[in-house]
């Protein structure tokens, strides 16, 4: 930049005595130079935007085409907020006037062409002077660098949680063993108290023998006896289940194992998973439909992880709803794979709810563990997939997964909103 601004200067203080070869010559190298800038900005993968003191765009390199959607015919001379509404131009001027060294940093989302994370650099062109002449602006893509923090805090989490789940089943899971196989004990022996008649005499009252009458009575006493000790030890066992449940979810979401992919139809995962959850489905009073596209492709899958997935959104599904809900199973086939859909008709998700709900350990459920949809997005992911969401609330939800028709490398990606089918 000196040698460029030395000969600027050079010609400014002699354009007075340029001939008008000298002037060709002035107008050449210039003309040289400007193409020589052209070339390299349109070169980097940064944007360059160059605003007047009002605002108007005045200059953009290719890059600024396909970050915010700039269409190069039209876009020159017009507001630069047109493109880049979440920029405070009156701060960046305010700033420029006062003058000295100054550049600002700025961050933000747009969602035009794409949705994309900017970091952006606003300098003034006057440099250090006081008064503004206008701003140079370089955006910058950091969506890639965002997602691998978030991946990279994602994973400083898990290795956390996988301490703490092998602690938990270590801690728990014996002594879950151990109370299960004493609670079968317990109730084996009250069937056999049940079983057994009253023949022999209570007591003696009198040097007589107690009667008939009283015999069955206690009889019958120790019968409701056992009822109820029957009915307690079913709750026990029951929250010993749950217990049990919770320490393999445990497990599950922190020792994933890599998906054994084989080409699978997706219709059979979807048919085998509700006939085994029918049971719970029929008890619960709800009403299944299939819409099960006809010559679905085979997809590369993990059948056993993928009806996993099924199990633990539609287990989701019946527990958002009551009776009378209805429980709707969709597969399709799309451009870059096949996917299948589970909606219900519950309460749906508030808003403020839905960027959580894949959180570990954040639910809404009273007696849920926060685990099941972090569980579902990892096997999603680690099949190349995405997972798609679209909730409203009073009239439900519907959770889409997209799986691709040939093997991938695994992704990292958000929730998406749901697109029309």
């Amino acid at each position: 930049m000196a040698s460029k601004s030395s000969f600027l200067d050079k010609v400014l203080g002699r354009i007075g005595r340029l001939d008008a070869e000298g002037l060709q010559n002035v107008v050449q190298r210039l003309a040289s130079e400007r193409s020589f800038l052209e070339t390299l900005f349109n070169t980097i993968e940064d944007g360059v935007l160059v605003v007047d003191q009002d605002g108007h765009i005045l200059y953009f390199n290719q890059a600024v085409t396909s970050l915010i959607g700039i269409k190069p015919s039209d876009a020159e001379g017009r507001p630069v907020t047109n493109y880049l509404p979440e920029l405070d131009l009156k701060k960046l001027f305010r700033l420029d006037k006062k003058g000295g060294q100054r550049v600002v940093r700025h961050e933000f989302e747009v969602s035009f062409p794409r949705p994309r994370f900017l970091r952006l650099y606003a300098a003034p062109l006057d440099g250090e002077a006081r008064g503004s002449s206008g701003l140079a602006l370089i955006l910058h893509d950091a969506t890639e660098a965002r997602q691998k923090t978030f991946e990279a805090i994602e994973s400083e989490r898990i290795q956390a949680l996988t301490l703490l789940a092998a602690s938990v089943a270590h801690e728990i899971g014996n002594p879950l063993n151990a109370l299960h196989i004493h609670l079968q004990l317990m109730e084996r022996e009250i069937r056999k108290l049940k079983a057994s008649p009253l023949e022999r005499p209570l007591a003696r009252t009198g040097g007589r023998r107690s009667t008939p009458v009283l015999i069955q009575a206690a009889g019958a006493e120790v019968a409701d006896i056992g009822d109820k000790l029957e009915r307690y030890l079913a709750v026990a066992k029951g929250e010993i289940n749950r217990l049990d449940y919770i320490v393999t979810q445990f497990l599950q979401a922190m020792r994933p194992t890599p998906p054994q992919l084989k080409p699978a139809s997706l219709n059979d995962v979807v048919v085998r998973t509700l006939e085994l959850l029918q049971p719970e489905l029929d008890n619960r009073g709800l009403t299944v439909k299939q819409k099960l596209a006809g010559h679905l492709p085979l997809a590369p899958v993990d059948a056993a992880q993928l009806q996993q997935v099924l199990v633990n959104l539609v287990k989701n599904a019946m527990q958002a709803m009551t009776k009378g809900g209805v429980l709707t199973l969709r597969t399709g086939e799309g451009a870059d794979g096949v996917w299948v859909s589970v909606a219900d008709t519950g309460g749906g998700i508030p808003q403020e709810q839905i960027n959580r709900i894949f959180d570990p350990f954040y639910t809404t459920k009273k007696k849920g563990t926060g685990l099941g949809l972090m569980i579902v997005q990892r096997i999603v992911r680690a099949h190349g997939g995405r997972i798609e969401l679209e909730s409203n609330v009073g009239r439900g939800t519907t959770f889409r997964v997209w799986l691709p028709l040939d093997e991938r490398a695994p992704r990292m990606l958000g929730t998406a909103s749901l697109g029309e089918e």
